[in-house]
């Protein structure tokens, strides 16, 4: 029986072509890594000015997320590091965010303990199946619903961050409503996600 060799003789072994990791876009994620220690210093941070700080500043560094991946495509630098890296520091941010203000008074009460705990696991569970299907050749891809599961983590945790009321507007209690219809939509992604996952499809996910 002939076997066949891994060597092609006029190509010779595949190899994966080196990338420039120290880019823009890359070093745009690693901020947002890096600024999401800064979500640590929330106690510190508790009263009106210190709120509006930790609100605006959450929100900025949320927002980055459009930038770094708009530069990417814009600028022909998509990297492989940078796909890995990118979903990571959006976690980090949103789970740490998620701790810091279960673990302050005032900000998200006890009941709302089980809603960080559900997005928590959630969020686990899914990069592990995600990780799983990745070595499987699997690709599921992102889709509106992840889209809008993320868009509501945001502007929920950016709420309850601002906490007082401003303009007249009660952030904490919108904060929690949102905080709600964001666990529903984690919920709800993280079904699609799975339910993609065991038809072995590119449907939604993220």
């Amino acid at each position: 029986m002939t076997q066949t060799s891994a060597k092609s003789p006029t190509m010779g072994p595949l190899r994966i072509p080196r990338e420039k990791f120290w880019n823009a876009p890359n070093t745009i994620t690693l901020g947002r890594i890096a600024a999401s220690f800064l979500l640590l210093l929330l106690p510190l941070f508790t009263g009106r000015v210190g709120s509006a700080v930790m609100g605006l500043g959450f929100l900025a560094v949320s927002l980055t997320d459009m930038l770094d991946g708009y530069l990417a495509r814009r600028g022909g630098q998509v990297t492989r590091i940078g796909k890995l890296l990118d979903p990571i520091a959006d976690k980090v941010l949103v789970l740490t965010a998620l701790l810091m203000l279960a673990a302050t008074p005032d900000r998200i009460p006890l009941w709302g303990a089980f809603m960080v705990v559900i997005i928590l696991a959630r969020e686990i569970g899914v990069t592990g199946l995600r990780a799983m299907a990745s070595t499987e050749g699997v690709v599921i891809q992102a889709s509106w619903l992840g889209k809008w599961k993320a868009g509501f983590q945001i502007a929920a945790l950016t709420c309850l961050f601002l906490h007082h009321t401003w303009f007249g507007i009660p952030m904490h209690s919108v904060g929690m409503g949102l905080l709600m219809l964001a666990t529903g939509l984690t919920l709800w992604s993280g079904y699609d996600y799975f339910v993609a996952y065991l038809g072995k499809g590119e449907n939604p996910g993220a």
